[in-house]
C-alpha cells in the first residue's frame, strides 16, 4: 500500500493532523507489546516503530512517561530484573486492569474497522 502523499500542502495537513493523533497511539502500541510479553523500555522504542511500519516513533522519555502514567493508574507493574549486559532493567507488564483497559479499547476503537459498513467507506476512499 502507498502511504506517500504526492500534495506538499496535503502532507503538511496530514502531519499535523497525525500528530495528534499519534501521541494518543503510543499509549496503544506500548499496551499491545505489554500484552505480548514484559518489556523494559528502552527495547520498546524499536518495537513500536517496527510494529506500526514505522507511523509511530517515540523517544525513550515520551516511553518512560507513558509507562509511568500507566503504573500511577494501576495498568502496568514493573519489576527491575538483573541484565547479563550491564545494570538492572527495569520490566513493565500489564496488570489484570491494564489487560481490560485495552481489551475495552480494541473493542471500542480497534473493531469498529472491521465493521461492513465501515470497510465499505474505507475501501470506497482507497479505490
Amino acid at each position: 500500500m502507498n502511504l506517500d502523499c504526492p500534495s506538499p500542502n496535503t502532507r503538511e495537513l496530514l502531519d499535523r493532523w497525525e500528530e495528534s493523533y499519534k501521541k494518543g497511539l503510543l499509549s496503544f502500541w506500548l499496551l499491545l507489546l505489554l500484552h505480548e510479553r514484559p518489556a523494559y523500555a528502552f527495547e520498546m522504542r524499536n518495537m513500536v516503530e517496527t510494529l506500526s511500519h514505522g507511523t509511530i516513533s517515540a523517544d525513550d522519555n515520551s516511553i518512560y512517561r507513558a509507562l509511568n502514567r500507566f503504573a500511577d493508574i494501576g495498568v502496568v507493574s514493573s519489576e527491575l530484573q538483573p541484565s547479563s549486559q550491564g545494570p538492572a532493567r527495569r520490566y513493565y507488564s500489564l496488570t489484570g486492569q491494564g489487560q481490560e483497559l485495552l481489551r475495552c479499547f480494541v473493542a471500542r476503537n480497534i473493531l469498529l474497522f472491521r465493521d461492513e459498513e465501515v470497510e465499505k467507506r474505507i475501501e470506497e476512499v482507497m479505490a
